[in-house]
């Protein structure tokens, strides 16, 4: 398996690597626990523009790490309990970020129930940003890491996945977005279980709002 080269997440275009991310293998290797999964879900966010996307407010300490050179990693504490694991693109100066939503396990299962407390395997283990990062061991002390290093990165093992099994979707949880809100921004792959969430509003992608 390889791991993804800088230039993939330094291209301008938010969408296509959202899109391109489904089917990669996240690999996280904390103090020699090794984990490893393929990447079911996604969500962009397109920078200051973007209302749903935490840069919309600025340049601040949080944020800080999303004006930086992508290929690293944003994250960040939710409602002080989930650690959400983001990947920085494009550019410095251009905050555009990802959030990885779901995740399908292939390595390290049995770190994985016992970083998650749960007893008994099930899709719901890492279907969900806060459950990715529980599940993949993340912490906001990785925020800025490199996603070359041996620690965390992405990794292409030959997987193809077929362009009709992508769909697009409005974002989960940003409602406070208004009309952004509505942008179909999340990515995932078709019948795949790990997938978090439901919409009714869905569409094959097509590289458009």
């Amino acid at each position: 398996m390889k791991k993804l080269p800088l230039s993939f997440y330094l291209r301008d275009d938010v969408l296509a690597i959202a899109r391109e991310l489904l089917g990669k293998v996240l690999v996280t290797n904390i103090d020699g626990e090794y984990t490893s999964g393929r990447i079911a879900e996604t969500e962009a966010y397109a920078g200051e523009l973007d209302k749903a996307s935490h840069a919309s407010k600025g340049r601040t300490d949080r944020t800080e790490v999303m004006f930086g050179s992508g290929g690293r990693a944003y994250v960040y504490l939710c409602y002080g309990i989930h650690q959400m694991f983001n990947i920085v693109t494009a550019k410095e100066g251009v905050p555009h970020a990802i959030l990885i939503r779901a995740v399908e396990p292939i390595e390290g299962k049995e770190l994985i129930l016992e970083r998650t407390g749960k007893k008994k395997w099930d899709e719901s283990i890492t279907s969900g940003p806060g459950r990715v990062g529980k599940a993949f061991g993340f912490h906001t002390s990785q925020c800025g890491l490199s996603l070359t290093s041996d620690e965390l990165f992405i990794g292409d093992d030959g997987f193809i996945l077929n362009e009709k099994d992508i769909v697009a979707s409005p974002r989960i949880g940003v409602d406070y977005a208004g009309e952004h809100a509505e942008w179909h921004y999340r990515f995932y792959i078709k019948g795949n279980k790990y997938v978090s969430g439901k919409n009714s509003i869905k569409k094959t992608f097509t590289g458009t709002k």
